[in-house]
This record gives C-alpha cells, sequence and structure tokens, in this order.
C-alpha cells in the first residue's frame, strides 16, 4: 500500500467534503446575504444572544484574526453589536440585534435543506456528525 497515495489519506475526503458541503451552502445563504462563516457566527448567537469574542473563537475553532472581519462585517449589515466588557475593558462581547433575530426565522429551514442534498442516509449522517463532533472535541483538548 503507498501510504502516501491521495486515496489512502484520510484528510482528503473530509476536505473534499466540507468544501462541497459549504459550496452548496452558499445557494442557502446567499438570499440571508451571509456568508457560511458568518452563518456559523449567527447559529452560534441565536443560541446565546451575547457572548464574548474569545468564547465565539473557542466554540468556532477560528483565531481573532479570522473573526474580527466577519464580526466587522455583520456588525454593518446590523445583524449583531460589538462592545467592550463594562467589568474588563480588554473583553469584547458580541450581542445579537433585533434585526440578527429577524434573520434566525428566514434560516429555519437551512438545515433540512442540506439534508436534502447530503449523499447519506440518516442514521450515516447521525453517525458522521457523531464522529467528527468526537474529532474536534479532542483536537480542542490538545489545544487547552
Amino acid at each position: 500500500m503507498n501510504v502516501l497515495a491521495l486515496e489512502n489519506q484520510l484528510c482528503f475526503p473530509l476536505y473534499a467534503a466540507s468544501k462541497e458541503i459549504i459550496k452548496q451552502y452558499k445557494d442557502l445563504l446567499d438570499p440571508l446575504n451571509l456568508t457560511y462563516t458568518q452563518y456559523l457566527v449567527m447559529l452560534v448567537l441565536w443560541e446565546e444572544e451575547a457572548i464574548s469574542v474569545k468564547a465565539l473563537g473557542k466554540q468556532l475553532c477560528l483565531d481573532s484574526g479570522t473573526l474580527t472581519p466577519v464580526l466587522k462585517k455583520l456588525e454593518a449589515k446590523g445583524y449583531l453589536a460589538r462592545n467592550r466588557n463594562q467589568d474588563d475593558e480588554r473583553s469584547l462581547r458580541v450581542t445579537l440585534t433585533e434585526s440578527g433575530k429577524a434573520l434566525h426565522k428566514q434560516a429555519l429551514e437551512i438545515p433540512y435543506k442540506v439534508t436534502e442534498f447530503l449523499p447519506l442516509e440518516p442514521e450515516e449522517l447521525s453517525v458522521l456528525h457523531e464522529l467528527t463532533t468526537k474529532m474536534v472535541q479532542k483536537f480542542q483538548e490538545q489545544e487547552k
């Protein structure tokens, strides 16, 4: 077995599948005027409504250099507000605005539409989600 053959790499099918899934999201997110990364931020805010930038970055596995421009664009669109934490001026908080809350309703169908184009059975999707989540959690533990 050639260990360096592309077909023998675990990373390649994960990369290629991720790329294709994100490409499919584009058509679903364009009507909401969101990129995929902006959508991820909004998913967290629809759950939390307010969160520190540091906690948001940790949850999304994004560094501040990647996250800051995304937050600035979402703020310019009126979906969130960025404010310094009154207790700790070094900490920046992100808060969902009314426009951001309203966007939630428009996004409700996206997860269902995504599963429609994935070529896996519901049980397979569940196993895939469980395994990839386990991988991400292990990577995050190693970073601590």
